[in-house]
């Protein structure tokens, strides 16, 4: 029988993103273990107890960050951040995509053999909340809300249901609670099944070692006495050092082109 909770539509949201998180971390193993790598999504430092502690990541100043899971080399050196996110409406969109947005660079501060972020994520996400995230150069892979709606139809669920309307809510966790395990694991194996493809070529990419590193950009930040804060990026080191050989720095942060409160957004590419 379903257990009685006060908030089914959370429940089976809740359940159903940890059943894809479940699948991701079995895929994942399977595909980097085999190959030289670890897999972790507990840390591994365990308690006296002997259970493995949470997965903490810290930036430069001592903060801890709770991570879904990471790709380590053999010396246990982080390689690849894993988040994995469902969420069903889009008002939660810039609470879940600023911590990632948050963390991931922090994290990367500090640990200087990550070469990459990835965020497996689930249901409805909106555009803004994707572009925020990708212009932390987090690789985003996307299980859309209609495929999900889709899984849970072929167990006669309707999971399409209005925000305000409980009582599909409730009916919809009856029925996904009276599945059994292996059905609830298979419908978090199919979510995955989205985006196996591609994201396995680019785990596979990142861990290539064969590939040779070249400088793709190189960022100067410059900050002054008073706090103004000025970024530049160029493509080649060589652009940097005669940037910085050739400008008046101090001159440069006192210009009249800053933004003013009535310039526009910037344009956002899809």
């Amino acid at each position: 029988m379903a257990s009685v909770i006060e908030n089914p539509g959370s429940a089976l949201g809740e359940a159903i993103g940890i059943e894809m998180e479940k699948a991701l971390n079995d895929f994942l193993t399977r595909l980097v273990e085999g190959r030289g790598y670890h897999f972790l999504s507990r840390s591994p430092v365990r308690n006296k107890s002997g259970t493995p502690k949470k997965l903490l990541l810290y930036d430069n100043f001592g903060t801890s960050y709770n991570i879904d899971a990471v790709i380590a080399n053999e010396s246990m050196q982080p390689l690849i951040l894993i988040e994995s996110k469902y969420i069903r409406y889009k008002k939660h969109n810039r609470d879940k995509g600023s911590w990632i947005c948050t963390a991931h660079p922090a994290i990367r501060r500090r640990y200087d053999s990550i070469r990459s972020s990835i965020a497996v994520l689930a249901g409805n996400w909106s555009s803004t909340s994707l572009s925020m995230m990708k212009s932390f150069d987090i690789n985003i892979f996307l299980v859309p809300f209609s495929r999900i709606c889709d899984l849970l139809s072929e167990h006669g669920i309707d999971f399409n249901w209005d925000e305000k309307d409980r009582e599909a809510a409730r009916e919809a966790w009856e029925r996904y609670s009276s599945l059994t395990d292996d059905q609830k694991y298979q419908i978090g194996v199919e979510m995955v099944n989205v985006i196996k493809d591609e994201l396995e070529r680019l785990v596979l990419s990142i861990l290539d070692d064969t590939i040779e590193r070249e400088v793709s950009r190189v960022t100067i930040e410059l900050h002054s006495n008073l706090g103004e804060v000025k970024s530049y990026e160029f493509a080649t080191i060589e652009e940097a050092i005669e940037f910085l050989n050739t400008v008046e720095l101090k001159g440069l942060f006192i210009t009249s082109d800053s933004l003013t409160l009535f310039d526009p957004p910037p344009s956002i590419d899809g």
